[in-house]
This record gives C-alpha cells, structure tokens and sequence, in this order.
C-alpha cells in the first residue's frame, strides 16, 4: 500500500562486526516527520553461492520479510533497494558510532537514516493489531468525524465520503473553514484509479472479441511505430495491465513545461518517440514495476482498436451504461462549478492536471455518487452487460507489491482476516482518492480529497471496511524557500563542462549532465531532462523541482563525485563518466 515506507526481512544471523562484514542484523528509526517515526531493521545473509541476499522489516507496520535488491556492502559502503515500496538506501560506515550512516529515499523524498547492530529489543515486530471480530461500518456522525479530524487546520481542504452496502447508500462530505460545502455531486480528480476503467475497457473488449490479452502492444500501434522488445520477448495488453511490461513509471521524454500540470504538453508524438529508442531494463513480464507509463499506453492502444478518442470510448463502454453522468474526462461548465479546488502537499491551491494521450493512467473526473454506483455493479448488486469482464478483471492473480497483495487487471488484492479487500487509489497534485470493496459482505467505500498533503488515503477505506487502524494526520509541512529567490549566476563554459557527465548514486540511480550552448540539463533515471542554474561554482540547482546537486573536486580540480540534496536529505554520487 501507498503509506508503506520503507519495509523488508529474511533469516537472522550473527550480529556484524565491521564494515566489510555487513552480515547480520541492523535497527533504524526513520523520522517521517515530528509526528511519524518507524522503526526499520535490514537483514543480510550470504547465500550457499557466497552472494548476498537480505530483508527489510518496517516494524510498526508490521510489514516483514520484504526482500531487498541490488545489495552491495563493500569498502565501507552499503546500498540496497527495496522494489516493493520502491526505495533505496545508501550509506558508508562510521566507524566512530559503529553504524551505517546514509539516507533513505521514496517517493521523490529523502530522509537520513542511521542503521547500527539490532537487538532483541530493537529488532522486535511492534505487537499485532487485531481487527475487530465484529465490524460494522460507522454511523455518518462517526465518519464526519473521522473527516474532521484528518481535514483539521487545512483552510480549504475537504473530503467525501460514500459507503455502499446491504442498506443503499450513504454520502457525507465537509469542508475545513467556511469553503464551499462538499457533497455526493462535488466532482474531484480521481488520479490512478483511472487504471480500473481502462482495465475494464481491456476486459470488455477481450469479451468482445476485439482483442485478446496477449496481442503483442504493437499490433495497435500507427503503421511504423515500434514497441520495445528483450530477449525476443514483446510486451503484451496483459503485460501493461497488470505492471509487469519493463518499462518505466514515467517516459524519460516529458518536458514538464508546467510543473503544475505536468502531462499536459505530452503527445501522440512523444509516446512514440520514447517507445521507439526505449531499451528495457529488465525481462518482460518478470516482475511487478508500477507504471504510469505503462496504463497511459494501453488506453492509447485501446482507443486506437476502437477507432475513436479515450474519453468516448469510455462513455460509450462503461459510464454511460452505468448511469455514471458525471464520470468524465473534459467537464461540462456546469461540471466545472461543482469541480474542487485542489491543494498540493503544502496546502497551497493548485491547477488541475491533464493527460491527453496517458489519460487512461489517471485523467478521469468522477464523484463520489458516481463511483458508488460502479461499485454496486463490480459488486454484482445489480446487473449489467458488463458483469462478464468485472469478473474477468479478478479472475487471474499476479503477485503485487508485498506478501498478501495480489493483482488482477487493473484492481489491487488485500488479504484480510475478514476475507479479501479489493482497491485502488490515486493521487494527483492536488487530490487524493481510494475505492474498496470486500467481495464477501458486499460492502464498498469512495473517499475523495481534494488536498495532497498525505501521500494515501487508504487508511480510511480500510478503516470503514474492516475496522483497521487510521493513520495520524499527516502534518501541513513548511512551504519551502521559494526557487525564484535563489540567485542564478553564469559562469564561463569550461566552468560548466568540468561538471560534464554521468553520477551513479546507486544501482538504479543516475544523474547524467550535458550541455546546450551555455547552459546545463540534468537528467535523473526514469525522469525527463530540466535545466540546473548555477547559485556558485559547483553548486546547481533546478527550478522545476526544490532541489540541488553539489559536485565534488578532488585536490587537482578534477570533478569526481557530486551531492544531491532535496527534501532535507542527500545522496553521494560518484563520477562513472566520461
């Protein structure tokens, strides 16, 4: 789930005693903010092959025996990633505190993060929080309450919330200070939750004899247009609904002209750019590697077979058989005056996002009455034509993210003690969103934010369905010195071309800087290229983005390292190239 932070585990061995043994047990406490921290504890043996292999424990979640990748713990450095919750680690060791000292990094945030040798007392799993035996979704006063609490000292932020079950259906909404009222009608940006709609496009038109679920991508690529390909292996419809396609979250090609609206400027012609040079990284279909990407190009693909545009078909196959009036693409100006203000991660208002050709990743507008009605449907309360491809859409299982999450097209799998818990979230730069529903009892749950300050709000879907703790609320953070009061200076071209080239951070990470006439672009893995401004010789920053980067210059000038600073943490890179 989205909230994990940092969490993985496997067999206990002997405690290290140096830099160059990192075998055994190590404990950390992450600080998330003042209100939030988890306790973390790696795990690393050596296989019967003389590798090493490891585990990753986030304690307090209760989140164990995740493995860890790309493990290196050598010449006083340690670096792993953590695929499930897509982080990494990095650190080198002290030897005067006899830890490793480094930072650990998720989600575009870094934070430090010290591990030293674990104890009984360190390594310990916080004790189990039972469900409640008997659940019963709450009363409406109980659920306004749980709305105010997270909304609490958020001017402008507010949240809907819409239960279905055995009753019918029940809405309530509010709003911090004296905003507008929010409701059942209130429209907000559903984010990835779009993916479920196209995966049941992909679903429906496989009922439908339109396509199949392993047809290669290419085939509904425009006449010319090439998908890449490993070892022989082509990526199928199935491969990109269910994450497992290789290709990255994000194409390496947006522009983010506007940060704000960061897809908006992204066409046809670029997707077909990035797809034509692409080279994958791993093998198709080995593994689960979330992709924004991945959903944008198959709804793409979907429209193409179907000869129209996403949104129409969209209408035609899913909303408008369902009755869903108000689950759309482009808003209507009626529409428009019912559509939330969205509030990014400092609570400041933020513009709307548009995705015209990776709308099927996660541009859909939608309320809280509209989705209870799909949920009705996915639940079998009422039936449709489309009955046949929701059941499809869970019939086959792909392992997930973590141990008891599974996937099917499109839909997120929770095991529970009350049986299983179907779901999807979303977010994008100012809303939040999750929909879940448990198969057995017949009871779902929408909730809708228009704020982004917290990264999920899934802990309230769960905590209606099955009773499940609700996290803290996260805090509204400070708003960050602003980039336009940093002070850009020139310096003469040799300047910038000592700075020339590739930084490895970790495995997975590098920075590659080049130059365009008198300026420089840096470009981070799975990330489009921005320009860095120059604040002081060696030191760059981005405007895009609150963040730096700091090169290092050994005694003879010779640039040989740098320093990304973002979030109040940094990561040590060194120069791989030229």
């Amino acid at each position: 789930m989205k909230r994990w932070l940092p969490l993985l585990g496997i067999a206990l061995l002997p405690s290290a005693a140096s830099a160059q043994d990192a075998r055994g047990d190590w404990a950390g406490t992450l600080e998330v903010n003042p209100t939030v921290k988890l306790r973390l504890a790696l795990h690393i043996a050596v296989s019967d092959s003389g590798t090493l292999t490891g585990t990753f424990d986030s304690l307090d979640q209760q989140a164990l025996g995740m493995p860890v990748a790309n493990l290196v713990a050598t010449s006083g450095r340690l670096s792993f990633d953590v695929p499930a919750v897509k982080g990494h680690y990095e650190a080198t060791w002290n030897g005067a505190t006899r830890a490793w000292s480094g930072s650990w990094s998720q989600s575009g945030k870094i934070w430090p993060l010290a591990l030293s040798i674990g104890t009984k007392e360190t390594l310990a799993p916080a004790p189990p929080r039972p469900l409640p035996a008997h659940w019963a979704i709450p009363d409406t006063a109980a659920i306004d309450s749980l709305i105010d609490q997270r909304i609490a000292g958020r001017s402008g932020a507010g949240i809907v919330i819409g239960v279905t079950d055995s009753a019918g259906h029940r809405v309530t909404g509010r709003v911090a200070t004296r905003a507008t009222a929010f409701d059942g009608n209130t429209l907000f940006e559903i984010g990835s939750m779009s993916k479920v709609f196209t995966a049941l496009l992909l679903a429906d038109m496989v009922e439908r004899g339109e396509v199949a679920l392993d047809d290669p991508a290419e085939k509904y690529l425009p006449a010319g247009a090439k998908m890449p390909m490993r070892g022989g292996r082509k990526i199928t419809l199935e491969d990109l609904a269910t994450h497992r396609s290789g290709l990255p979250r994000l194409p390496d090609n947006l522009s983010f002209r506007d940060p704000t609206n960061p897809y908006a400027d992204y066409r046809e012609a670029d997707l077909l750019d990035f797809l034509g040079h692409y080279e994958l990284t791993r093998d198709i279909g080995s593994t689960y590697e979330y992709s924004n990407l991945g959903f944008g190009l198959l709804g793409y693909l979907l429209a193409r077979r179907a000869g129209t545009d996403y949104e129409t078909l969209l209408k035609r196959r899913i909303t408008i058989p369902l009755g869903m009036n108000d689950t759309t693409v482009t808003l209507t100006p009626a529409q428009k005056a019912r559509f939330a203000r969205g509030h990014d991660q400092y609570m400041r208002p933020t513009s709307a996002w548009d995705l015209p050709i990776l709308v099927g990743a996660g541009g859909i507008r939608s309320t809280v009455n509209d989705l209870l009605l799909f949920l009705d449907a996915v639940m079998g309360t009422k039936r449709y034509s489309l009955a046949p491809a929701m059941k499809a859409m869970l019939a086959k299982r792909w392992p997930g993210v973590a141990p008891g999450i599974t996937t099917g097209l499109g839909w997120v799998v929770l095991a529970s003690p009350s049986g299983e818990i179907v779901y999807h979230d979303g977010g994008t730069g100012g809303f939040r969103s999750s929909m879940a529903y448990g198969p057995i009892k017949r009871r779902g749950v929408v909730v809708l934010s228009n704020a982004a300050v917290e990264e999920s709000i899934n802990d309230l879907s769960l905590h209606l369905l099955l009773g499940a703790p609700v996290a803290p609320p996260a805090p509204v953070p400070p708003v960050p010195k602003p980039v336009a009061a940093r002070t850009a200076i020139e310096l003469p071209v040799p300047e910038l071309d000592r700075v020339i080239g590739r930084y490895r951070f970790n495995p997975q990470l590098e920075l590659t800087v080049t130059r365009e006439g008198a300026g420089l672009r840096a470009q981070v893995t799975g990330q489009p290229r921005f320009p860095i401004f120059a604040e002081a010789p060696l030191s760059f920053f981005w405007r895009v983005v609150d963040a730096q980067v700091v090169f290092v210059a050994g005694p003879n000038g010779r640039v040989t390292g740098a320093v990304l600073h973002q979030g109040g943490g940094e990561l040590v890179g060194t120069r791989v190239a030229p």
